[in-house]
């Protein structure tokens, strides 16, 4: 049975665990992440063949089970124990991709455990949206902002201790240290979080008070930041060699240029969720996206490294903007839904990772400037759609007796 929220402290000692959850699952990723294909090519010696279906079922495995995870969290207050179950799976599949060197079998692995392990991101952001929901609904941007900041504190520094850590120790000390953050997290979940209650439905929500988004809106938004999300992914696939081959820069520099974007996006996600108790979420984001076609016309015209690296400021504000206030904006207009809401928003990452499959190759093929160009285009039809979505009120008839005997008069 769901314990009421006040039984368990104040809002910050609930939140508190979730903070240090976000960072644990945060190193995990940030360890795993960057470094699977080479992974799949050092230590699996998968071909090319097997490592491009290896990094297309991957993601698209993890988006369907997100999927369904995120739609029984909603109807059954049991998102602490999903939390849990993403915890040891992704403690499970950590353990096992420490040692099997077996291509399929570590295929199956992925497409099981590690799925699974892919709600514990979502998820987590749905259970905070619960939490803040019961304090003050208009600080909600600026804690799940504060939250998504943290994540970045932990890939600030995560990709370099893995390289170190890999070139010092191999594969299997990585993914045993990723298993230990699951752990750590799966700890967290266990003694310090209760269990939520049961989300409201949707007829607790739909009041004339309450704005209702369409399904049309829904689609054209999720449109807007998978095709979004597509560029943020191009732009780091393609940076080291475009800043070792176009720029004449070194794979080295491309890290600086990388992590100086993400340390960047550390204030500015805590100034986007500040400004996002105030503004418009929508405005927020749109602005956003203005950023983020800015940086990509200056990537696309830059003949420097230095100019590039100038240039993460607009980078950084671009992701801060999208990545920090797109889950709370979705979550507003799905209220009753927030599991469902913030799944459709986490799973535009490996989607976007997918369609910037063949965007990669065709500047492999041609010129790696070409993919910024690219990402111009991908952002100039982001802002589009997001501007083209727009949030509208369902109207729902007084029914009330007095409401009509005045109609009847």
């Amino acid at each position: 049975m769901a314990v009421p929220p006040t039984a368990h402290g104040s809002m910050s000692r609930r939140l508190l665990p979730l903070a240090l959850i976000f960072i644990a699952v945060g190193i995990g990723t940030s360890f795993a992440g960057p470094f699977l294909a080479l992974f799949l090519s050092d230590g699996v010696h998968a071909g090319p063949v097997r490592t491009t279906i290896f990094l297309l079922v991957a993601p698209l495995s993890g988006v369907v089970v997100s999927w369904l995870v995120g739609r029984l969290s909603d109807r059954r207050p049991m998102r602490r124990k999903l939390l849990l179950s993403a915890a040891l799976a992704g403690m499970a599949g950590a353990v096992l991709t420490a040692f099997i060197r077996d291509y399929w079998v570590l295929l199956a692995v992925t497409v099981t455990l590690t799925s699974l392990a892919g709600a514990l991101f979502p998820q987590s952001f749905a259970y905070a949206r619960q939490v803040l929901q019961q304090g003050d609904p208009r600080r909600a941007a600026m804690g799940i902002s504060t939250l998504r900041m943290l994540f970045s504190v932990a890939w600030v520094a995560g990709p370099p201790l893995a390289a170190l850590l890999i070139a010092a120790r191999g594969f299997a000390y990585t993914y045993g240290l990723v298993a230990i953050m699951y752990g750590l997290a799966a700890v967290i979940v266990y003694r310090w979080l209760p269990e939520v209650a049961a989300p409201a439905g949707p007829a607790e929500h739909e009041t004339d008070d309450v704005p209702e988004a369409p399904r049309s809106t829904i689609f054209l938004l999720v449109a807007g930041f998978v095709v979004v999300q597509t560029a943020m992914t191009l732009g780091v696939q393609a940076m080291p060699l475009f800043v070792s081959i176009d720029l004449g820069g070194s794979v080295s520099g491309a890290g600086l240029v990388l992590g100086l974007c993400a340390a960047l996006e550390i204030p500015l996600l805590l100034g986007f969720g500040a400004l996002g108790t105030r503004l418009p979420l929508r405005s927020l984001i749109l602005v956003g996206v203005v950023f983020g076609i800015a940086y990509q016309a200056v990537a696309v015209t830059a003949g420097s490294v230095w100019v590039l690296a100038a240039a993460q400021i607009l980078n950084a504000a671009f992701i801060a903007a999208v990545g920090g206030l797109s889950i709370t904006y979705m979550q507003d207009l799905m209220p009753g839904h927030h599991g469902r809401a913030t799944t459709m928003i986490t799973n535009t990452f490996p989607i976007g990772q997918v369609l910037a499959a063949p965007a990669f190759g065709l500047a492999q093929q041609f010129d790696y400037r070409l993919a910024y160009g690219v990402n111009l285009a991908l952002c100039v039809l982001g802002f589009l759609l997001i501007l083209a979505a727009r949030r509208t009120r369902r109207i729902v008839p007084d029914v009330r007796p007095e409401a009509m005997l005045t109609g009847s008069a």
